[in-house]
């Protein structure tokens, strides 16, 4: 992110397209974009993006954008979809930008194949159905589901054929005549989806889920709302029974109840927020939600890492943490449009919370010999369940070390907790650095710099396996790289 001028805030933003200014410049008309017409608007002060199909004038938007006007301008003039895709997939840029649209692209017509006609005819056809076979195949080979039912329940069966399948794969929803479930196996997931027909007795029946690791088999079980026989599961959806790349699935959401706010410190607090019966979530080691809210009729999300409800200095998983709730711990800015809307949000209010997302893999920790956690701020919110994890499960860890920057004393988040942890484990470390110490202050000082890491960071022994995580503001985070 980056400093925006004064009146330039989300609130702002949102006043302005409320205001009836005609922001796309078309003066209300929506036009067919060519991708010639496109190009021409690649400048500042002229400025069309396209994202998955539909044209914006962002130019309007520039100065509030919180990336900057550089990040926007990558895509001036161009189709900004994959880059959009790179960054903020999350953001609900039909909200925020519906009052920039200028129209749909062009649809481009199909060349006819050169040269000998048949000859090429006989190519195409050949390859397309290749592929359309290689892809399905792959989803019915490995993955398929079957169901059956007593006269009080009904079981799910999913058979994925992928070892080493776990809770954590599993994502189950049960809400509105619909259900949902998503097996998660890399960077795409099978989804079994119907509705309409579905009358389950989901908001007073927690749903099962047996999961057979070894086989991958996972079966999830649901109450009947009525106990008649039922001749079929429900309607499919859309996307029922496919295999596709999880990016291209889009977020899914479902309603949590906000249980407790407790402060963490002058300006943070770890919410607590409750799943419905009817979900089964397990958010990974290393991977975030998204919190969706609807503010001033805009629909404003933004991406949290979820902790745990305190360190765990037995080095076991608390025993209330059972997978029915999730902590977030969240800064709260004194001129932030969406964490001062949270902080207002009464006990026992709903907030739309998404499938997990992120590419960290546990097996990263599982190679290493020393784990180095560099963390700013609330960039310690991913080292919460990090370090929980490596001090627990990971026995061939020599060195696991946190080194957290911070303004004052009194930002430091759990500073109590990580001392007592470091008594309780010889193999974890924790170094505390600030940026603007009072007078009292006698541990280390200063910026994310070469000659501060180069102090901390220091291998248990010459050919050790290395990994470092970064996590905090974008400019830290890139100075760390560095």
């Amino acid at each position: 992110q980056v400093p925006l001028k004064p009146g330039r805030s989300l609130m702002d933003w949102i006043r302005l397209t409320k205001s009836g200014k005609d922001l796309a410049g078309l003066k209300g008309k929506l036009i067919e974009v060519t991708e010639d017409e496109l190009a021409k608007h690649n400048k500042k002060e002229d400025c069309w993006i396209c994202i998955r199909g539909f044209v914006y004038n962002v130019t309007p938007y520039m100065e509030y954008h919180p990336g900057g006007e550089d990040e926007l301008m990558k895509a001036a003039g161009t189709d900004g979809t994959d880059l959009f895709d790179q960054v903020h997939r999350w953001v609900n840029y039909e909200s925020m930008l519906k009052e920039c649209l200028v129209g749909r692209m062009a649809v481009k017509p199909i060349a006819a194949p050169k040269g000998e006609g048949f000859k090429n005819e006989i190519i195409l056809l050949c390859f397309i159905p290749e592929n359309y076979i290689f892809f399905s195949s792959l989803c019915f080979l490995f993955y398929s589901y079957d169901w059956f039912q007593t006269d009080s329940l009904i079981t799910i069966v999913i058979y994925t054929k992928q070892k080493d399948m776990n809770a954590e794969l599993v994502i189950v929803d049960c809400q509105d005549k619909r259900l949902r479930g998503e097996i998660i196996v890399d960077d795409h997931s099978y989804l079994v989806e119907v509705g309409r027909y579905c009358n389950f007795a989901c908001e007073t029946f927690s749903l099962l889920v047996n999961i057979a690791e070894k086989v991958g088999k996972v079966e999830i079980i649901l109450k009947k709302k009525d106990n008649i026989h039922w001749k079929m599961l429900g309607q499919p959806l859309e996307h029922h029974n496919t295999f596709i790349k999880c990016k291209d699935r889009g977020l899914f959401y479902r309603k949590c109840k906000l249980v407790s706010k407790m402060e963490v410190t002058h300006d943070t607090k770890l919410f607590c927020l409750m799943l419905p019966k009817s979900t089964h979530l397990r958010v990974p080691t290393g991977q975030h939600v998204y919190l969706k809210q609807i503010i001033a009729g805009t629909e404003v999300v933004k991406p949290y890492t979820p902790v745990l409800p305190f360190l765990p200095l037995d080095f076991k998983e608390p025993s209330h943490y059972d997978g029915a709730h999730i902590y977030l711990m969240i800064k709260i800015y004194s001129c932030g449009l969406f964490t001062q809307a949270l902080d207002d949000l009464q006990i026992g209010t709903y907030i739309s919370v998404s499938n997990p997302e992120g590419n960290f893999k546990k097996s990263q920790v599982q190679t290493s010999e020393d784990l180095f956690l560099l963390a700013a701020g609330t960039g310690f919110t991913p080292m919460v369940k990090l370090l929980n994890f490596a001090l627990t499960e990971v026995s061939c860890l020599r060195i696991v070390k946190l080194i957290f920057f911070n303004k004052t004393d009194d930002d430091i988040l759990w500073r109590n907790q990580l001392e007592e942890l470091v008594l309780k484990d010889e193999r974890f470390e924790v170094q505390f650095i600030l940026s603007q110490p009072t007078k009292d202050w006698v541990g280390k000082q200063g910026k994310i710099s070469s000659s501060l890491l180069s102090e901390f960071v220091k291998r248990s022994r010459k050919d050790s396996k290395v990994l470092i995580c970064i996590c905090g503001p974008t400019p830290f985070a890139e100075q760390g790289v560095q």
